[in-house]
């Protein structure tokens, strides 16, 4: 467990930053801009915990939030670093986890009868807020991916989160009787 004994340490003051393994890199790099991306995720992710979700989907989130944690993990290190560190990386069981609560929080919602807008209980808002920045972490990482070597699983449990978010969202409407903002095709 890294220990912070100072939360400053003047080396960013230039507009470079440290990895994991300890190489410099500028802050815009496209490796930073996705850590700080699936930052910023699991940041929107604490929000919608604080708008007090339902219990089953507040269980899922916190084990989510430890897991972006993992993903950030595998993006901060260059892959020729990672074997002389022990790091959490997102591993296909993750995914496989992502993917069965899509299937239980869909067999409670139903399938869509139409597009869904944004919306409805503070909860769900604050979950399809999370999931667009989820889309845009998946493609700073799509990005980062085409550059440089990235951990094979981080693109699918972003892909599988955002689509895990989605029901989420519709699932906390549902559990607090918010009828689904539906589109207005004729509007």
């Amino acid at each position: 467990m890294p220990r912070l004994t100072k939360l400053y340490t003047r080396k960013g003051d230039e507009g470079e930053t440290s990895l994991g393994g300890e190489r410099r890199v500028p802050k815009d790099s496209l490796r930073v801009i996705a850590v700080g991306t699936v930052d910023e995720l699991n940041s929107f992710i604490g929000v919608a915990l604080a708008q007090s979700v339902s219990a089953r989907l507040a269980e899922m989130l916190l084990l989510i939030q430890n897991e972006l944690f993992h993903l950030g993990a595998d993006l901060c290190f260059v892959e020729e670093d990672k074997p002389k560190y022990t790091l959490p990386q997102i591993e296909e069981r993750h995914i496989e986890t992502l993917e069965h609560w899509v299937d239980e929080l869909n067999g409670v919602v139903g399938p869509l009868a139409n597009f869904i807008l944004p919306g409805g209980s503070p909860g769900s808002a604050h979950l399809h807020a999370a999931r667009a920045v989820c889309r845009r972490a998946e493609r700073a990482v799509i990005a980062l991916g085409r550059e440089e070597a990235i951990g094979p699983g981080v693109v699918a449990y972003l892909n599988r989160l955002s689509d895990l978010l989605f029901a989420m969202a519709r699932y906390e409407n549902k559990q607090h009787g918010v009828p689904e903002p539906l589109w207005d095709v004729q509007a």
